[in-house]
């Protein structure tokens, strides 16, 4: 996929004060009451992600991005309490102009998201 995809991550390792690199990330979109896969990834060297689906593939909705953190902590700290975060939410405006950015301040013991731009 060339072009960069309307929904995009973005994670930061907190406690190790760097980019989280190698976290495997599934997008899910919800449909007739159970959820699909839409895409997926892993975080880049600078603890992004931005290739889950095209502009075309983009409609309004409730989605979750799954993020995979239990070996990502095994490697890094050798412990976790969260072995993976799921953060749902909902976009309404699909248009040609929006992007969605989620991204996760994480810690072996805690973590908090929110939309960026």
């Amino acid at each position: 996929m060339s072009q960069k995809s309307p929904i995009s991550v973005h994670i930061l390792d907190t406690s190790r004060g760097r980019p989280a690199t190698g976290i495997p990330i599934t997008l899910f979109k919800e449909e007739n009451d159970s959820w699909q896969t839409v895409g997926s990834g892993q975080t880049n060297a600078d603890g992004r992600c931005d290739q889950f689906l095209t502009r075309e593939q983009f409609s309004a909705g409730t989605y979750k991005v799954h993020y995979d953190v239990q070996e990502y902590f095994l490697k890094t700290t050798g412990f976790f309490f969260y072995p993976y975060i799921e953060v749902v939410f909902k976009i309404e405006n699909a248009g040609n102009d929006q992007n969605y950015h989620i991204p996760l301040l994480l810690s072996p013991f805690g973590y908090s998201t929110y939309r960026g731009s």
